[in-house]
């Protein structure tokens, strides 16, 4: 049976309204969450500057989310009405030869949510009768999804929906990044450039897991101050001085053993490269450019090594259940992430923040 809900739509380029849709009940395999908390995300802020970035519109954003399960569909027994989930942007079958490979980010079933629909290739979402995708097969701007029972991770109801929500996207993209792709360790020297909500995750990752040194690089000196909240033993303001030059300088002239960049643009990857010690780490999760141009010589010459993380590369069934460990024993601060809570009216003013860098993270909270 449909539920009406009410959700931010998106039409175009800088065309976002707020309409009552429909949400159908779940398919085969399939739940139905009644979704609490949606972060805003800087993905979304991609979608909707490039008006969809390919994806058919309209379309309802936002992937990264908390709620409650409210119905399940035939063949789902992991899940039950009542349970608390984190949702993930990728489901995770478990079977395909990624998830048994060891790259459950990379899982089969996933393909389709980058065009917005369901691993069937439909949505579950309609507006006066016309199918409305969910971006990144979640569409959590809305007060009800549908999403593959294989894309939610059940969690202990004692803990809080609101910042478990930053859990599903931005937190674990961050600690991946840090835990499972570069695997840092007390030892290592770790820069972080780009100091959003991602970045951040991989920051306070690389502060729990003991890291000696770890150097926050944002061009947004009130970025930077909340990166030495959360962790940051030094910080670099690259608008104000060159950053490969200060990370060196900052690890006695070698450079960084890893550096992490959540930016992506063809300037930070550069800047990544020529602050990261020979045979050190390069591990690359921004978009923020369609193509980068790297220097060839130095990658080669000095043996050093760039990486992809996609979702940070883990299982989601097992990161999530970290995460959440982490946050109930005081070590992971997801409270102090938020910037602030609000309604799906106040999405296109969060945007605005994002863009002049005044916020860490929005989320959207339901009633």
């Amino acid at each position: 049976m449909s539920e009406t809900s009410k959700a931010l739509v998106l039409f175009g380029p800088d065309r976002l309204e707020v309409h009552e849709v429909a949400v159908a009940g779940p398919g085969p395999g399939e739940i139905r969450v009644r979704i609490a908390a949606a972060g805003v995300c800087h993905s979304d802020l991609n979608v909707y500057d490039r008006g969809g970035t390919g994806m058919v519109l309209p379309a309802v954003l936002g992937h990264e989310a908390a709620g409650v399960v409210e119905d399940v569909g035939s063949g789902v027994t992991a899940l039950a009405p009542g349970d608390h989930v984190i949702l993930s942007v990728v489901p995770q079958c478990g079977r395909c030869v990624y998830c048994a490979g060891g790259q459950p980010t990379l899982c089969d079933d996933g393909v389709t949510a980058f065009g917005g629909t369901l691993t069937d290739g439909g949505t579950r979402i309609t507006l006066d009768g016309r199918a409305v995708r969910q971006a990144a097969g979640v569409g959590a701007w809305c007060e009800h999804a549908v999403v593959p029972a294989t894309a939610a991770v059940r969690v202990d109801p004692g803990i809080p929906l609101v910042p478990a929500a930053l859990i599903g996207c931005g937190v674990v993209t961050g600690y991946g990044a840090a835990v499972n792709v570069a695997r840092v360790g007390p030892d290592d020297r770790v820069a972080v450039i780009g100091c959003g909500g991602v970045g951040l995750s991989a920051l306070q990752s690389a502060r729990i897991v003991g890291v000696r040194q770890i150097i926050a690089v944002d061009t947004m000196p009130g970025k930077l101050e909340h990166a030495r909240r959360l962790g940051a033993t030094d910080t670099v303001e690259a608008g104000a001085e060159d950053p490969v030059a200060a990370v060196r300088d900052l690890t006695g002239g070698s450079g960084a053993d890893v550096t992490l960049d959540f930016v992506g643009t063809s300037g930070t990857v550069r800047q990544a490269v020529g602050m990261t010690r020979r045979g050190g780490q390069v591990v690359l999760t921004g978009l923020g450019a369609a193509e980068w141009t790297l220097p060839v010589g130095e990658v080669v010459g000095q043996g050093k090594v760039l990486r992809g993380n996609l979702l940070g590369m883990g299982s989601f069934a097992a990161d999530f259940t970290r995460l959440v460990e982490l946050y109930r024993a005081g070590d992971l601060l997801l409270d102090e992430m938020i910037t602030r809570t609000i309604g799906l009216e106040d999405v296109e003013a969060a945007f605005a923040a994002m863009r002049a860098g005044t916020e860490a993270r929005s989320v959207i909270t339901f009633g």
